[in-house]
This record gives structure tokens, C-alpha cells and sequence, in this order.
């Protein structure tokens, strides 16, 4: 498991807003934290150390963050934090800008200079959600002066390279107990260079970015853009080199790097089967005919599925999807 959980219901009740108080100063720059909820006051997150970078999925109820020039001078880590809203809503001043965000909003501070994040509505009693990321701001890879130019402005979370860092980040807290302390470096690594994607596609700046940065975030929309179109029995590489604006051998070798040598026709095939084998073995499915669930993950020729299918599961379909639904419907010892 990568992270630490902490739950405001795991503190006595009279204590439970100056722990959270405490240990959020710790995580992140020193800052005044107020709420109109301090005598009911509940929060929970996961504190993941992932190298460098910290992650912390949160929920809390309506709290104001407010950081002075006294507090930068006494105090300053030299950290960028960015912010994924998932919900609720807030105000952001910073660097001379105020900014509203909503869902699926994102926004970015830094440490070395004041700002005020507070609440749209301090006395409702509904949770706000979301995910922090704070990182040294020596390591992104952007002239400072220009990512300036960013604080207190929001990015939209839904699109571009924004929604793939928006999904990761989210994937990240429900896949935190299955990954364990090895994992931490390289998925730091990761969110680094999404982050660093996204910030240098809001400014225009994907230019001055390294180029390793730049190839594992198209990587990534690659293998988005795939997962969503796996459906597509004509999703190949040049289609999906054309999508994106790239020679076809291009796209290979930028493929291979991120897979470690799997071609792209070699996992859209396994992704492809990965789900029809997951689909042909749920119950909720079983009234549906093979052929549809073959035609769903882009095999419509049913001779094609069936040889593929075998290939990598040994089985045909129909008898794997007996054996599997036999299985599940037998009782439990001592059931």
C-alpha cells in the first residue's frame, strides 16, 4: 500500500480541526486555516510520498487556506502546489488574480507568494473534494516568470492532456492499496511529467519542455485515445498516427519506449481481450451472445475472435464463459 490514510473520526471530537490544522501545515507551507465548521469538523486523506512529489486525495469540509507575505518570509519550501477540484467550489487570490474553480477544475500556487483560497460557500456543510500535488518547483521544467503567468488562473480538468493527469490522479487513490513502495518513484516521475504537460500546453510552452516529458505524455494520449476506441475494428496505427499527428514510425517508437518494447497492434490486442475475457465471465452479462461481446471489443468476425481468444486463453470462448459461469455459481464451502 503506497500512503498513509488519516480520518478526522479517528481523533476525539474537540481535537479533530487542530489535527487536521497541524498536519496539513506540515504537508504544505505554513498558512492560516479557518472554518466556520471547527466544532463538527471532518476530513479525511491519503498522504502519498511518491519521490519528490506528494499526492494527497482529500475531503474536508469548507475550510479557507490563507498564506501571508509574513508567512512566505518566515517560511518557504519552494513548492509548487497544484490542485484538482472534484467537488465544490472555490476562490483563489494569488499573484494579483482571483480565480473561481468548480469540477474538474485545476489550479495552481506557489509557496513563495501569498495567496487566499477559500470557499464559495464557508457555511455549507457539504464536503469539497479533490486532489493536491506539491512539488519542488526547481523540478518543472518551465521558465519560472512564465508559470506565473499561470497562478490563479484555472485549467480546465475535462480536456487534453489536463483530463489524462485528471484521470491518473484519481486512478491513483483507487489503486493505492494494490501498489506498493517500489512503485513510488516512477509514478512520481509520471505526475511530474503530466503536470509539466499541462502547464506547458496552458502556456504554449510544450516547446521548452525536455523531450522525455513530451513523449510520455503523448504516450499517454496515445493509450487513451486507444482504450476509447478499442471498439473500432479499423483502429490501427496509422489511424491512430493520423489522430494524432504523427508518422506511423514515430508513433512506434514512442509506443515501445513507454511500453518497454509491445507493439501497438500487440496491445490493442491484449486490451481487447483483457475485456472480452472480463465481459464473457460476468454474470450480468451472460444472457448476452458471444458474438456481441466479441463485436463490442472490436472483433466482428467471429471465426477471428474465437482463434484469438484461444491464443491467449487457451480455450475457445464459449467454453471458457461456461466453465468460468459454472464456477462462480457454484456454493461456497460451508455456504
Amino acid at each position: 500500500m503506497i500512503g498513509t490514510v488519516f480520518r478526522s473520526e479517528d481523533v476525539p471530537a474537540d481535537d479533530r480541526f487542530d489535527h487536521w490544522r497541524e498536519m496539513v501545515g506540515r504537508m504544505r507551507s505554513p498558512s492560516d486555516i479557518i472554518s466556520a465548521h471547527t466544532t463538527d469538523f471532518w476530513a479525511e486523506f491519503r498522504l502519498m510520498e511518491l519521490g519528490p512529489v506528494t499526492v494527497w486525495p482529500t475531503s474536508f469540509l469548507p475550510t479557507r487556506y490563507r498564506r501571508s507575505q509574513r508567512m512566505v518570509r518566515q517560511s518557504d519550501p519552494e513548492l509548487y502546489h497544484l490542485s484538482l477540484l472534484l467537488d465544490g467550489e472555490l476562490t483563489l487570490d494569488h499573484a494579483g488574480r482571483s480565480g473561481a474553480f468548480g469540477a474538474f477544475d485545476l489550479h495552481l500556487a506557489d509557496s513563495s507568494r501569498p495567496y487566499d483560497l477559500r470557499p464559495a460557500d464557508d457555511l455549507r456543510p457539504a464536503p469539497l473534494r479533490g486532489v493536491g500535488v506539491d512539488f519542488p518547483k526547481s523540478l518543472l521544467p518551465l521558465p519560472p516568470h512564465r508559470v506565473g503567468e499561470l497562478l490563479g488562473r484555472g485549467i480546465p480538468g475535462r480536456e487534453g492532456i489536463a483530463a489524462l493527469l485528471t484521470d491518473f490522479l484519481i486512478g491513483l487513490e483507487r489503486q493505492a492499496d494494490t501498489l506498493g513502495p517500489a512503485d513510488a518513484p516512477r509514478l512520481g516521475t509520471v505526475v511530474l511529467d503530466l503536470v509539466s504537460a499541462v502547464l506547458g500546453q496552458a502556456l504554449d510552452a510544450e516547446a521548452a519542455l525536455p523531450p522525455e516529458t513530451r513523449q510520455e505524455a503523448l504516450a499517454r494520449r496515445i493509450t487513451a485515445f486507444i482504450r476509447q476506441n478499442l471498439h473500432d475494428p479499423e483502429l490501427t496505427p496509422p489511424v491512430i498516427a493520423a489522430a494524432h499527428h504523427i508518422s506511423v514510425s514515430y508513433l512506434h517508437r514512442v509506443f515501445q519506449q513507454h511500453t518497454r518494447g509491445e507493439t501497438v497492434a500487440a496491445w490493442i490486442r491484449a486490451r481487447r481481450l483483457e475485456g472480452a475475457h472480463r465481459d464473457l465471465a460476468d454474470r450480468s452479462l451472460r444472457a448476452t451472445p458471444v458474438h456481441v461481446i466479441a463485436t463490442r471489443w472490436g472483433y466482428p468476425r467471429a471465426s477471428d475472435f474465437t482463434r484469438a481468444f484461444r491464443t491467449a486463453y487457451g480455450a475457445p470462448p464459449t467454453e471458457y464463459r461456461q466453465e468460468a459461469l459454472t464456477d462462480r455459481d457454484q456454493p461456497r464451502n460451508g455456504a
